[in-house]
């Protein structure tokens, strides 16, 4: 009994100090990194004309609940499309797969936790035999069977393993920000493909119109011209002027069919099997509040994708220090071997093990200092590219704000300048028909007009995709009703 009792004293002790030892940890302790390389962030944006109410230091909340966003454009037709990138779109699907095979990862690392269980079992019949002088042979044959059940675990004495499945967490959480990323992405690359087709749309229609005038004013050129009033060159500038618009409107046709495939590429679907209908462009702008905190910075999952990608290089420096410690194991079976099958289950018979390994590198030449300093290196990499992106995100949102103030400023004076520019064009018209003028005065004002009515279907164009870069900017919406109760410019 004493050496039974000494022998099972030992392994208990052998694995109460693995156990003992698990609780230790070589990684560094993680620390958000400060969000801008000098100075704190600042409370107000230029774009604004108060500082904010309700800051707060950033922090990654890419899974906060963004909503359709896209409906603030009261679109219908947006709304389907949206829905359909959600679906089919190939690029989200990539980063579906991508964050599946993530967590996939994280499961993996998490099973290193856990002893491993493996059972094996076997037969095998053997003989041999000699021949006498007689010409006689003498075989014999024996069978032997084997059952042994067995288990390994390696002890997390230093907290390598915690720290790889902690690093395959926040790389998965990487992946799930990637996947907001690439979502809002195509949402807003569909919508701005979305508002340009629908200007392009009103351009065509403009156009349309134009060219109608166009030819009632060669029809009036050509009958002063046969009456012997208008010298020919009216006749060709006339033809000029409509072979022009014409061709531009042609050109207008072709940039439609292109953005046309871009949004079936979008929704997943083949450009020759995709068509959108011409529909009035009602041009809906959503007002974004002036006081839109900067914690809405927080919802960029770009930002949240940096910051994990810091933690995943800190968790690295200890997966990198653990090298400079030794590994235990852990293992156990307990079996039979036998001639006959009945006695696989005989406790007379039965064996078994127990066993503690360690290892231990006692020279490579630096290669573990080196990996450690490389660790340290990439995590410092990552602390700049993260405050990189934060100050790009700060950048996107004055632009943004910057655009919408302009451009809404800008739409107000496109508007007076179509309107005087059409009264232009029609009085000196009239006074070409009374003979007043020269034909390049109706020229003239007639390319005028016709500029500042596309200037001014542009600005309202480029107000959606403002508005939908401003969206992007802030991490794809608002939260709290603030969007969905701002009221709607309709122009």
């Amino acid at each position: 009994m004493m050496p039974m009792q000494i022998s099972t004293s030992l392994r208990l002790t052998l694995l109460a100090m693995a156990l003992g030892l698990g609780g230790c940890a070589v990684g560094p302790a993680y620390q958000r990194p400060a969000a801008l390389p000098a100075g704190p962030v600042p409370t107000i944006y230029k774009g604004v004309n108060a500082p904010l109410p309700g800051w707060a230091p950033a922090a990654p909340a890419d899974a906060l609940e963004r909503g359709p966003w896209w409906q603030l454009f009261n679109d219908p037709e947006l709304d389907r499309l949206s829905r359909q990138v959600e679906a089919a779109n190939q690029n989200i699907a990539v980063a579906v797969a991508n964050y599946a095979q993530a967590r996939a990862i994280v499961a993996q690392q998490r099973a290193s936790l856990f002893p491993v269980v493996s059972l094996g079992a076997g037969g095998d019949r053997a003989g041999g035999g000699s021949s006498g002088s007689s010409g006689d042979t003498n075989r014999g044959a024996a069978s032997a069977y084997r059952l042994q059940i067995g288990a390994s675990w390696e002890p997390d004495v230093f907290g390598r393993l915690r720290t790889a499945v902690g690093a395959a967490e926040a790389s998965a959480q990487a992946s799930a920000a990637d996947l907001a990323s690439v979502r809002l992405a195509a949402l807003g690359e569909l919508a701005i493909n979305y508002f340009s087709l629908r200007q392009t749309d009103a351009q065509i229609g403009m156009l349309a119109s134009t060219i109608e005038g166009y030819e009632r004013v060669l029809q009036i050129t050509s009958n002063r011209f046969a009456a012997g009033v208008s010298a020919r060159s009216d006749v060709l500038q006339a033809q000029t002027q409509l072979a022009t618009a014409r061709s531009d409107a042609l050109g207008l046709a072709r940039s439609r069919a292109e953005l046309e495939h871009a949004i079936a590429v979008l929704v997943g679907q083949s450009p020759s099997s995709f068509a959108l209908a011409s529909t009035p462009w009602q041009v809906v702008v959503p007002a974004v509040p002036v006081g839109v905190p900067s914690t809405l910075l927080q919802r960029r999952p770009d930002i949240a994708a940096a910051e994990r990608n810091v933690a995943v290089a800190n968790a690295d420096i200890g997966i990198a220090r653990s090298a400079y410690f030794p590994t235990f194991g852990l293992s156990a079976s307990y079996g039979n071997n036998t001639s006959r099958v009945g006695d696989l289950f005989s406790l007379s018979n039965a064996a078994w093990s127990f066993g503690l390994s360690a290892a231990q590198t006692l020279f490579n030449a630096g290669a573990t200092r080196a990996s450690v300093e490389g660790a340290e290196a990439r995590h410092q990499a990552t602390v700049a590219s993260y405050r990189q992106v934060v100050l790009t995100a700060f950048a996107d949102v004055e632009n943004g704000l910057a655009a919408t103030r302009v451009l809404e400023q800008q739409q107000q004076l496109r508007v007076e300048a179509a309107e005087a520019a059409g009264l232009v064009e029609e009085q000196i018209l009239n006074r070409y028909k009374s003979g007043q003028v020269s034909y390049t005065e109706v020229v003239q004002a007639q390319v005028t007009a016709l500029n500042a009515r596309r200037q001014l279907v542009q600005v309202q164009a480029d107000r959606q995709t403002a508005a939908v870069a401003l969206i992007q900017a802030l991490g794809g919406g608002w939260t709290d009703g603030e969007a969905n109760n701002a009221p709607a410019i309709v122009n």
